[in-house]
């Protein structure tokens, strides 16, 4: 079913009843457009020992092993899923797309991972490897250095089994079952 407006000025309340119902649809199919966007990462080696999708999950593994909940489990594996469409801010793509799902601190890891990430090799691009000191006063700087240490910069291991990215699939869904913080989601409760 679909409106006939022309301008969203146009649109009536009847109107906005339809479309939140096919959104309440579209949402629900969130997780699975997010794990066949991760399949995109499959094969992708960027001259990494291992491919993109197997650094993610070995990431994930890792922070699931350590006893990490569920939604820092989901961030461990979606913290490069901006690499294919934020090939130069790929921190930030994977930010905006946990945003609404996430705790502030588990954002906030996902999108400055990068950064602090840098300091293992910022030095051999020509760049600051101490570019993370700029944010060493903020309250989840520590949070996000240690994902980096303990799971991130670990996972590059040729020699680990290969991971399936179904393993992850129930967290993938709870976590994206239900928005935290969103602009919406107060019309998104009342559907």
């Amino acid at each position: 079913m679909k409106t006939e407006f022309s301008r969203m000025a146009d649109s009536t309340a009847s109107d906005w009843q339809i479309i939140m119902q096919e959104q309440m649809a579209f949402i629900g199919k969130l997780p699975d457009r997010i794990l066949a966007h991760m399949e995109l990462l499959n094969g992708d080696y960027g001259g990494f020992p291992v491919d993109r999708l197997q650094h993610c999950l070995q990431t994930a593994e890792r922070a699931a092993e350590a006893g990490e909940d569920d939604e820092y489990v989901v961030c461990a594996l979606l913290h490069d899923i901006g690499d294919t469409l934020g090939s130069t801010n790929h921190a930030d793509v994977g930010a905006a797309i946990l945003q609404p799902f996430v705790s502030e601190a588990n954002h906030w890891m996902v999108k400055h991972h990068a950064i602090l990430q840098g300091y293992h090799f910022f030095h051999h691009l020509g760049m600051d490897r101490n570019m993370r000191d700029a944010l060493k006063d903020h309250e989840h700087y520590q949070h996000t250095e240690d994902f980096v240490e303990k799971y991130d910069n670990p996972a590059f291991d040729a020699n680990a089994p290969e991971l399936s990215l179904t393993l992850f699939e129930p967290l993938v869904r709870k976590v994206f079952s239900e928005p935290k913080r969103s602009l919406y989601k107060a019309a998104l409760d009342n559907n």
